[in-house]
């Protein structure tokens, strides 16, 4: 009986994949497997610092704004050339039509004098009205937020507190100069308020608005109307809708024109975070590009000999090729791992601390987008592919019978 010989159909990719597998992972006396793994450390090490330094921008981004959209409104009307602003129920209704307004609550401020037993201390009146949410309670109640239910009642800062030696329940006097004479008023002290930021924590405490109408000979004078938006609304929008609806000598203005410091401070954060971005995906690049010049030095002896044999071009790409993608595909995950770990447990546990009078917050604020990690997953690996290109060209030029003569 004859033995029939069988022929099998070589497939290359498999091939190729085989290749770039033993030479990526199987221990030799070549350093190729070290290299490899040292580049997989690299690229980890890029995609979690890349995903960190994006959390921990949004994070602030996100926090500090919030922070000044709750104590504000997103949009403020206020008004302009010395012109009275009254309250209008009318304006109100108008305003509440409009889609995308959460809600208006009209406030006003006015300076005085708050004192506590023997002590006193400069502050900035705001009335509010009653039932309205007040922000960044520590205080006086188990949830975020607290209501001024009573026209005796009134909201400190916990700064203000502390420097005047009041607490829960305590009675404070507030004094207000009207007409060339003091007139005091005594509020006990419901809640105590702290949001982080020093110019609010150092100056403002909370008063029914009536109470401050009242003091001014009982006008409906009021300082504008705070508009909270719902999220996702389109402010700049909201903002020419309302003032087509506003009466004349005044002006709707987003809170951004208001305090254009705070959020400069925060813009110049995402100029920060795509620099540092940046300078890590070329960082990941050059090591990628670096790691693949050094193993096809270490492998021009193995790139001859399969040229030799028959291999074509697109045969040797592919292999190195294979192991572009087990090092960069195998650094994307263990970076994401570790760069989504690290956030999710700075999240859930606060663990670090930061200066809140240099960072307006006490803990590193954390806020992850899945498209801004996919995005960087994404351009991470065609940027990494893209740049093989250049290793490529080179391996073209490589000579079989010099680098055979060569050994």
């Amino acid at each position: 009986m004859i033995n029939k010989l069988v022929l099998k159909k070589i497939n290359h990719l498999n091939t190729a994949f085989e290749i770039a597998k033993r030479m990526s992972f199987q221990k030799s006396k070549s350093n190729t497997s070290f290299i490899v793994k040292l580049s997989i450390a690299a690229t980890s090490i890029s995609i979690a610092a890349i995903i960190l330094t994006l959390s921990i921008v949004n994070g602030f981004q996100e926090q500090i704004s919030q922070k000044v959209y709750q104590f504000w409104g997103t949009i403020r009307i206020n008004a302009i050339n010395g012109y009275v602003l009254n309250e209008s129920p009318k304006l109100v209704n108008a305003l509440q039509q409009l889609p995308g307004i959460k809600n208006i609550d009209a406030y006003a401020t006015q300076t005085g004098v708050i004192a506590f037993e023997k002590e006193m201390e400069g502050v900035v009146v705001k009335g509010v009205q009653l039932k309205q949410p007040i922000p960044f309670i520590r205080k006086g109640s188990k949830h975020n937020a607290l209501h001024i239910e009573k026209s005796n009642e009134t909201i400190l800062s916990e700064e203000i507190a502390d420097k005047i030696g009041a607490s829960i329940g305590s009675v404070v006097r507030i004094n207000f100069l009207q007409d060339g004479r003091a007139r005091e008023k005594k509020l006990i002290v419901k809640g105590i308020y702290h949001s982080g930021i020093e110019e609010y924590d150092t100056q403002f405490i909370y008063i029914d608005l009536n109470v401050l109408q009242f003091i001014n000979a009982g006008s409906t004078e009021i300082s504008g109307y705070s508009i909270h938006l719902n999220e996702n609304s389109d402010a700049s929008y909201l903002i020419k809708k309302i003032q087509a609806l506003c009466p004349p000598n005044t002006v709707a203005t987003s809170i951004e024109e208001d305090y254009p410091q705070i959020f400069d401070w925060i813009g110049v954060q995402t100029v920060n975070r795509n620099v540092a971005v940046t300078i890590m995906l070329i960082i990941a690049v050059v090591n990628l590009l670096t790691c693949l010049f050094i193993l096809i030095l270490e492998r021009v002896h193995m790139i001859g000999t399969l040229s030799a044999m028959g291999a074509n071009e697109q045969f040797i790409r592919s292999v190195f090729l294979y192991q572009v993608s087990f090092i960069n595909w195998m650094g994307i995950a263990i970076g994401s791992v570790i760069g989504i770990g690290l956030s999710l447990l700075q999240y859930y546990t606060g663990c670090i601390q930061l200066d809140e009078t240099a960072y307006f917050m006490k803990t590193l604020p954390i806020k992850m987008i899945p498209s801004q990690i996919i995005l960087v997953i994404i351009g991470t690996a065609v940027v990494s592919y893209l740049s093989f290109l250049i290793p490529a060209i080179w391996i073209n030029r490589i000579s079989p019978a010099k680098t055979i003569k060569f050994d």
